[in-house]
């Protein structure tokens, strides 16, 4: 069975916008599509007195949101195979076991009912976090998600970035794009302070290093790759800031996040948190169990 693309659907606006990202995505990888509103309509709906108004249940709504979704995806290209579901339970909780056999997850920056001026909903958060399967959270404005063409992979470890890399190999050739890699290095203070004479020596060896991890990490994808266009650069300076810096020419960002088995919390380092919400496009969080 193929595995989907499953995205979560609440109504907001971030949410629509997430449903044309995946619906193009999907058709790029010719893989069915997942649509899921979750709500604890059931625990919420037994407390509250029957008003005998008629009113919509939470489950009704839920229902019909999906509904308006999937019409939205068949509108905007119909040839992709969409399935709707709606789940009673916390969104954050009903996307991960979804998202258990899934391609990748999908959500939105922020959801309905978020705090204007939030980076990133809770729900995209816990998702990111905790998944073990690839999520991708979709920032930036309809104009910016045009695209330019190009995929952005931050380049990790070798030993925990190597997912990150067949992911973002196959997203570039999926599209027929260039994939820009990136490596970002820094030279502590106190190596470069000990003989001034020398201070352009310790700043070259670390960069040396971040190049042979970067030929490290990519060598067998560009084996199974060879079509895709890779530019690859190391620069000096914190990786959160570099990549969110670049996020602004990609269509995508790619990075690696660990899962360490046994830990049950959030496992999101400093470069996806700040990826997720403070980059100008889609974020790829893509996991490596260690």
């Amino acid at each position: 069975m193929t595995p989907p693309l499953v995205v979560g659907v609440d109504g907001s606006d971030a949410s629509l916008l997430a449903v044309d990202w995946v619906v193009d995505e999907a058709a790029r990888h010719g893989l069915p599509l997942r649509l899921v509103h979750a709500s604890r309509w059931e625990r919420y709906e037994r407390a509250l007195p029957s008003t005998g108004l008629g009113r919509p249940s939470e489950r009704v709504l839920g229902e019909h949101l999906v509904a308006s979704a999937a019409e939205r995806a068949g509108r905007r290209d119909p040839e992709v195979k969409v399935t709707t579901g709606t789940v009673p339970d916390e969104a954050a909780e009903a996307l991960l076991r979804k998202g258990n056999n899934a391609f990748a997850l999908v959500t939105g920056s922020r959801g309905c009912g978020e705090l204007t001026g939030m980076l990133l909903g809770s729900v995209g958060l816990a998702v990111a976090a905790r998944a073990h399967r690839p999520v991708i959270v979709v920032r930036g404005d309809r104009a910016a998600l045009s695209g330019s063409q190009r995929i952005l992979l931050g380049a990790g470890e070798p030993e925990t970035g190597a997912d990150a890399v067949r992911f973002a190999f196959r997203e570039a050739e999926a599209r027929g794009c260039a994939l820009d890699v990136v490596r970002a290095w820094r030279c502590p203070a106190h190596e470069s302070a000990d003989d001034p004479a020398l201070a352009d020596e310790p700043a070259r060896r670390h960069e040396e290093r971040a190049s042979a991890q970067l030929d490290a990490v990519l060598k067998d994808s560009m084996v199974d790759h060879p079509d895709v266009r890779v530019r690859r650069v190391t620069i000096e300076g914190p990786a959160h800031s570099v990549l969110v810096r670049r996020s602004a020419a990609a269509d995508l960002v790619v990075v690696g996040a660990r899962r360490r088995h046994g830990h049950l919390g959030l496992q999101l380092g400093r470069v996806s948190h700040t990826l997720l919400h403070h980059a100008d496009r889609p974020v790829a969080v893509v996991p490596q169990t260690v």
